[in-house]
């Protein structure tokens, strides 16, 4: 084999696309893609916290959605990376080097934000599902696509039938089948999350051939303007992940040095986060309709003032209890009555 044809192979093909001059600058500019949308919800994350957009706005909605779109469309790139990079013949040291790095900068988050937000560090966020879905990918990089899509199915469904009080334990919390869902500022568990890292990893493995000779023969293309700076964010994405939150947040700190945040009304705080935890219950009621009356409720009994104070312990209180079982007979009656 001359030296020429040895450098054409699938395999060094496949390393040339993720490595040098040869990165494949879609997969880049897809990565700096999902990179700008995350900045964007970052960015409203920090408005939240420091009081210019409403309570419970970045985790509730249409922005809800958003960020599991993001999450998702990381752990795709990376589940399709991985088959670049590691497919048809794995490279230990490669995977190491990255692993370490990704596994590195996941435990700067958690150091970072248990120091910041003790109450809801971030102790298996993104990066440590990228850094766990790695070594599950490991298992299916020699196994046939379709394998793949049948793991991603099963992992999707899992926290849907297999949820259990064992996993409530903290060390047991990165599975994601635990049935009390742990406080933390991204939250981003093994199951269902790695469903879309074995979509990527079942997707290339199906169509990145195809691409690789569709270039060969377009080897000449121009690229598109805007696909350049999308693929140098691509191409230094941990990086940009680790610093351009610290970035964002300093920034709306100045701002708020400079035009400080309206005071919310306590009220509308505590309907949207009341129907907020209402809705993350699946409760079978009307969750406004129990929220308003709970409110209605506590003011009534000159509750409501004590409660946002921290004087009321809502776990135990009876005042507390006998308001929220009336309401909820009062939803649940207003729920038949509107079925009639």
């Amino acid at each position: 084999m001359s030296e020429h044809s040895a450098t054409t192979t699938p395999e060094v093909q496949m390393r040339t696309e993720v490595t040098g001059t040869h990165r494949m600058v879609l997969l880049d500019a897809l990565r700096g893609l999902a990179l700008v949308a995350m900045a964007l919800y970052h960015f409203v994350w920090d408005l939240e916290f420091f009081g210019y957009v409403a309570a419970g706005t970045a985790g509730t909605g249409g922005w809800r959605m958003f960020a599991r779109l993001i999450a998702s469309s990381f752990l795709f790139l990376a589940g399709y990376s991985l088959v670049l990079g590691q497919f048809p013949k794995l490279r230990p040291r490669a995977f190491a080097i990255r692993f370490a790095k990704i596994a590195g900068a996941a435990a700067l988050i958690s150091i970072g934000t248990w120091f910041a937000f003790p109450q809801s560090f971030i102790f298996f966020g993104i990066l440590h599902a990228i850094a766990a879905a790695s070594l599950v990918g490991l298992l299916f990089l020699k196994l046939p696509a379709a394998v793949s899509f049948l793991a991603a199915a099963a992992a999707f469904a899992a926290p849907l039938y297999l949820r259990s009080s064992f996993f409530d334990m903290p060390a047991l919390w990165w599975v994601g089948l635990s049935e009390a869902i742990p406080r933390s500022n991204d939250y981003v568990p093994l199951l269902p999350w790695v469903a879309p890292f074995l979509l990527g990893l079942g997707t290339a493995k199906l169509l990145h051939p195809l691409f690789s000779a569709r270039r060969s023969r377009s080897a000449g293309a121009r690229k598109l303007p805007w696909m350049t700076p999308l693929a140098f964010g691509g191409r230094h994405s941990l990086l940009i992940y680790l610093i351009h939150q610290p970035l964002l947040i300093a920034a709306v700190y100045l701002f708020s040095l400079a035009v400080p945040a309206p005071t919310p009304d306590p009220a509308q705080v505590y309907l949207l986060n009341c129907e907020r935890a209402c809705s993350n219950e699946n409760s079978a009621i009307s969750c406004s309709a129990f929220c308003g009356c709970t409110l209605a409720g506590l003011k009534e009994q000159n509750l409501f003032d004590d409660l946002n104070l921290g004087k009321i312990d809502v776990s135990t209180d009876e005042r507390i209890a006998r308001i929220a079982g009336q309401c909820t007979m009062d939803a649940q009656s207003g729920e038949a009555q509107s079925g009639d």
